[in-house]
């Protein structure tokens, strides 16, 4: 029976499943955007979500509890003064998911974690052609 299971094990060790999820949160808050499968994001964001929580006030309490999961103290330090600071009038809900389809060698739904306020970087192609036709001029 699956009476009160609280989380998906992954088919993974205790150990194992805590090493890969600190490390998609810690990739998601470097990048803003991870490619996953579905039940892995699941997973991850209920992590995530709780640290952003703890960012938006940032206290040297948050920032330990926040430290004992992401080792990196440059994406820490990310995380309490740009992200935590952006999410500041959101009550939750600060990533989303969006469904790529499935993949080709074992058929698991794919997903992109990503948070909500992500913007797609401007293709560079426009600016460097607006440059080169002003310097002809």
């Amino acid at each position: 029976m699956n009476h009160r299971t609280g989380f998906n094990a992954l088919s993974r060790t205790s150990a194992h499943r805590r090493a890969m999820t600190r490390n998609m949160v810690t990739s998601l808050f470097r990048y803003e955007r991870v490619t996953t499968t579905k039940s892995k994001a699941l997973e991850v964001r209920r992590a995530a979500e709780k640290l952003v929580t703890r960012a938006k006030i940032d206290s040297v309490h948050n920032r330990r509890i926040a430290a004992k999961f992401i080792a990196d103290e440059k994406i820490l330090n990310k995380l309490f003064t740009e992200i935590g600071p952006r999410m500041k009038d959101r009550n939750g809900g600060y990533t989303r998911i969006l469904k790529m389809g499935f993949r080709q060698g074992d058929a698991a739904d794919v997903v992109i974690l990503e948070l909500v306020d992500y913007k797609l970087p401007e293709p560079e192609e426009a600016d460097s052609k607006a440059k080169k036709s002003a310097d002809k001029e």
